[in-house]
Formats: structure tokens, sequence, C-alpha cells
């Protein structure tokens, strides 16, 4: 799938805009939230991917924020875990999502640095 990667990233980042938007919302008003629908290995592997891709990408003292902002997007794909960021550590050394991990290596590989880097960039910017 030709940019895959970037397409899951933007439909992750179209995901993280409505879930805020929905939430400032939600402080007006009474609303009732619908459960989001069933996560899939490609999109957690695409966030997955960004623990790699990111660290070399973001500057040293934006490390920390990144980290913040990787951990809010892993939480809000994995809500029932209580550690999202190991327990995607974890499926990523499973044999059944290596398929899924490789197609977002090879994605993220495609797309370059400068698109990653604009992906990083923003999700540095996601943990406020």
């Amino acid at each position: 799938m030709k940019n895959s990667f970037v397409k899951s990233l933007c439909a992750l980042s179209l995901s993280a805009f409505a879930f805020t938007t929905m939430s400032a919302h939600a402080a007006d008003e009474k609303i009732e939230v619908t459960p989001t629908p069933q996560v899939t290995s490609q999109e957690l592997a695409a966030i997955y991917v960004l623990s790699e891709v990111c660290p070399k990408l973001v500057n040293d003292k934006d490390q920390p924020k990144f980290e913040a902002g990787y951990a809010k997007l892993a939480k809000e794909y994995m809500p029932n875990e209580k550690n999202p960021v190991n327990a995607l550590q974890q499926l990523s050394k499973q044999k059944s999502f290596k398929e899924a991990l490789k197609e977002a290596q090879s994605d993220a590989k495609k797309a370059g640095d400068k698109k990653n880097g604009a992906i990083c960039k923003e999700l540095t910017a996601y943990s406020k």
C-alpha cells in the first residue's frame, strides 16, 4: 500500500482532532459518546513505527514532549492497557503482528525523513 503509513497517521491525526474537539464540547454539554471502532493491526503498527523513526528525527530538547505525545496517542488507541507503550513493544515481538509491522516500516521508509519528521513534530506538539 503506497503511503499507507502516512495515510494511517493522517487518520490518527484526524481522530485525535475529533477526539479533542469532542472532549472540548463535552465539557459544555452532556454528550453520549459511542465506543470507537476496532483498532487495526495496521494502525497499531503505524503508531509503533513512530517509536522507531521519531527519536532520531526529533531534537534532544523535544524528546520528552515526543515521548509524552507518543504515550498519549498510544493510550487513546489502547485505552484498556495500563501501559500502552509497553503493550505496543510487546505486540511488536509477536509473530502475528510481524506482517503489519513490516508494512508500516516499509511505508515509513518510503515516506522519507521530511514527511516522517513532520509527523513526529506534530506528535511532539500533541503532548500538550
